[in-house]
């Protein structure tokens, strides 16, 4: 978490599904994070009015609803979502998340932010396998 040091890393777990016939991915994630548990839900979808993918977050770290938009790759296998939330204390932390699917078993999800006029700083990578 603080630039020029090694990356904490944990194993955790995501059971993903789709919802209202397939218009909604459903994620619910169970993780360690900074040594604590940690555990979060997510829903991802495509909006067709505003021609963006959408998706609201919600862990235990925090009590607000986390939301990003964007758009996604001409192949459609990376979607970039960019968003920003307040911090305590005032101001707010801008984010941008790439998620890539690399196959039908595996995708990675990078998370990058930067609190006010900062360089953008990577934060967060996960690497999703299916388990068979």
């Amino acid at each position: 978490m603080e630039p020029g040091k090694p990356p904490t890393e944990s194993t955790g777990t995501a059971e993903m599904k789709m919802l209202l016939d397939g218009r909604f991915l459903y994620q619910e994630y169970h993780a360690q994070m900074m040594g604590q548990p940690f555990s979060g839900v997510g829903i991802d979808g495509y909006d067709t009015l505003t021609k963006k993918y959408v998706t609201a977050w919600i862990d235990t770290m925090g009590t607000g609803i986390f939301m990003m938009a964007g758009t996604a790759s001409a192949d459609g296998r990376t979607i970039t979502l960019r968003g920003s939330h307040p911090e305590p204390g005032g101001g707010k932390m801008t984010h941008r998340a790439v998620w890539k699917i690399i196959d039908d078993n595996n995708q990675t999800f990078e998370m990058y932010g930067a609190h006010g006029k900062e360089k953008e700083m990577k934060f967060l990578e996960i690497v999703y396998a299916r388990k068979n």
